[in-house]
């Protein structure tokens, strides 16, 4: 079993690739720092590859070296970071480039896994999603609104993938990591244990909740083996799912 996750050198990812090997997978971890990739790789006997998931060439050499994967984690994922700027005043360029690594570096690793995936007729894909999402309150045009897209990117493409590469996404819930660094500078906030994401994804990569591929799945609310005994309800009542109801 062998598994790529993106954005491993640190924080959420550099967790998912210990739970990974901890369960017995081969895990090639892949980020744009190479000191942070090859530490973890060192660390858990996997291998490492520096990549930037907003750059289409780069995405596509480390799929290749990576080989055969049964396991995309697309976990990469930037903010435009906490210090409180107006919209109109954050170089356009800095702003775009919140999209380019959360959404179009999302579609970029998984339109590169997904041929051969599909070809070996085995994998699995798991993105990092967020409840910025659709939470409500906060100011920012970048990172929740990416996260948003990001989100509904991942129920299309389960949908368009059903019954033959399952396809999740979860939000890790508030976690600290150098992502949340300096958002709550009072510390006013309810933290997620770090380790419940692992765990989630490590829970997904085992095939055994399958059913519950396209819904929203939260590391800290969510039992998924409650959801799964819950499966006809979860469909007949569309539960998990980012929807308006009125």
């Amino acid at each position: 079993m062998r598994a790529l996750v993106t954005g491993g050198g640190r924080g959420i990812g550099a967790g998912i690739a210990r739970a990974l090997a901890g369960d017995g997978w081969d895990v090639v971890v892949g980020a744009r720092s190479r000191e942070q990739v090859e530490g973890v790789a060192g660390e858990i006997g996997g291998e490492w590859v520096e990549v930037d998931v907003a750059d289409r060439g780069s995405v596509e050499r480390l799929v290749a070296e990576a080989g055969e994967l049964d396991l995309l984690v697309a976990n990469a994922g930037i903010s435009e970071g906490h210090e409180p700027r107006p919209s109109w005043e954050i170089n356009p360029d800095e702003w775009w480039h919140v999209y380019e690594v959360n959404v179009l570096g999302v579609h970029l690793c998984c339109r590169a896994v997904i041929p051969g995936m599909l070809e070996r007729g085995r994998g699995r894909i798991v993105i990092t999603g967020s409840g910025a999402a659709y939470l409500p309150g906060g100011n920012s045009t970048a990172y929740p609104p990416s996260k948003a897209a990001t989100c509904r990117y991942g129920e299309m493409l389960a949908n368009e993938l059903a019954g033959r590469i399952p396809f999740f996404f979860f939000s890790p819930g508030l976690v600290q990591t150098e992502l949340t660094a300096g958002a709550f500078p009072n510390d006013d906030a309810s933290w997620t244990p770090p380790e419940l994401a692992p765990e989630l994804v490590r829970r997904l990569a085992t095939g055994r909740h399958d059913a519950l591929a396209g819904r929203y799945l939260h590391a800290e609310h969510d039992n998924v083996d409650e959801l799964l005994d819950r499966i006809d309800e979860v469909r007949e009542r569309d539960l998990n799912a980012i929807r308006l109801r009125r």
